[in-house]
């Protein structure tokens, strides 16, 4: 776990909660989509390989 994501994830839940909540979504939001845009990465890594 990075220093970013513990402040995001435990420090601010403790210090400003209604923001900690709106920071959570987006987090998820990103978590769900991660995957996609790693492999969106890889393909076009292969792809640019390919060409050469």
């Amino acid at each position: 776990m990075t220093t970013k994501h513990k402040d995001v994830s435990e420090r601010l839940k403790k210090v400003k909660p209604s923001l900690y909540k709106e920071v959570k979504v987006i987090l998820d939001i990103n978590k769900q989509e991660r995957h996609i845009r790693g492999g969106e990465a890889t393909k076009r890594k292969y792809e640019m390989t390919s060409a050469k």
